[in-house]
């Protein structure tokens, strides 16, 4: 089997990225669309964008992303972007990045408020967003570079990825990362007791955000689509919520958050966020999953805000780890 033809297992060593990279390296592409030396090109194609057709080089050699979904595309595929912004984190880029992965990336502001200069600064040849993200500055985006944009992002993050995937011209290692994913997905399910067991299992995702009520995710995001690829159950709270995304509750009505399963994640300061109060009331420690030892806090950064597939394949392994306790 040629290296070209590879399919991670789940669970194995190697991850989806590291997959990606090393395919790049044994097939012949760059694995660093930052670099200057790499050979310029100005063929170009069309890709099909939320904005209409946009023309792009074959060949990107300086990507510009600006929100994480794009960041985590663009290295799941082996491309280092020249320019990213932060998120709204103390660490910058999210923490669930490999650190020599993103190291030499410039910043160029915060997610929502990208630094027009800063990316003109860089030359860019490719910008990578979304509409819902910066829709209001693709005229002066594309002044800069051609830019690609998705309608939207997290639920439909998979077909975001392929839009990616098309302006990068990595299609072949999309699919590669896809079917890695899917086979991931199904290794997962296997191990949990196979699709009986855990469609009967029911899972519930909350989000304490500081400046807001608490969020109980419903199906229409990021990572219900993950729950829902491995086959999880989800409790009948989640059809309540607001256009799919969520259900949003006061610390009085935790305990409709209450399932087989609990996972938790705090955005912002936990006081602020109304976790420490939440989390130490009756309500809380009354809940099936909280005296059932079946309460997981995990990272916020990773499992909400990453949005891509190095950060799924990082998201199966701990839920597989988490449900086989």
């Amino acid at each position: 089997m040629t290296l070209c033809s590879f399919r991670p297992r789940a669970l194995a060593a190697v991850s989806l990225t590291t997959v990606a990279a090393l395919t790049l390296a044994a097939c012949g592409s760059s694995d660093d669309s930052g670099s200057d030396s790499a050979p310029a090109s100005d063929a170009t194609r069309t890709v099909k964008t939320a904005m209409g057709d946009v023309k792009v080089r074959k060949a990107p050699q300086r990507v510009v992303v600006l929100d994480t979904a794009e960041l985590d595309s663009a290295l799941t595929l082996g491309v280092k972007p020249v320019g990213a912004t932060h998120a709204d984190v103390t660490s910058g880029f999210l923490n669930y990045l490999p650190k020599d992965q993103v190291a030499g990336i410039e910043d160029v502001g915060q997610m929502m408020t990208p630094n027009l200069e800063a990316i003109a600064g860089l030359k860019p040849d490719l910008i990578l967003t979304s509409k819902i993200r910066h829709g209001d500055k693709y005229d002066e985006l594309s002044k800069i570079a051609p830019t690609v944009m998705t309608e939207n992002t997290g639920y439909p993050w998979k077909e975001n990825f392929q839009v990616h995937a098309e302006a990068l011209g990595k299609q072949a290692e999309a699919k590669m990362v896809a079917d890695g994913y899917a086979d991931h997905v199904a290794d997962v399910t296997k191990a949990l007791g196979g699709k009986g067991k855990v469609a009967a299992t029911e899972v519930n995702m909350v989000r304490f955000v500081e400046g807001a009520d608490i969020r109980i995710y419903g199906r229409k995001n990021y990572i219900a689509t993950i729950l829902a690829d491995v086959g999880l159950g989800r409790p009948a709270i989640t059809d309540k919520a607001k256009d799919g995304f969520s259900y949003d509750v006061s610390p009085e009505k935790i305990d409709l958050a209450d399932a087989d399963v609990v996972f938790h994640s705090t955005y912002g300061d936990p006081k602020k966020a109304k976790e420490t109060e939440t989390t130490g009331s009756g309500l809380w420690k009354n809940m099936d999953a909280v005296k059932n030892g079946k309460v997981f806090a995990v990272d916020d950064q990773l499992w909400i805000q990453g949005i891509g597939y190095t950060a799924a394949d990082k998201i199966l392994g701990e839920l597989h780890e988490s449900l086989t306790k």
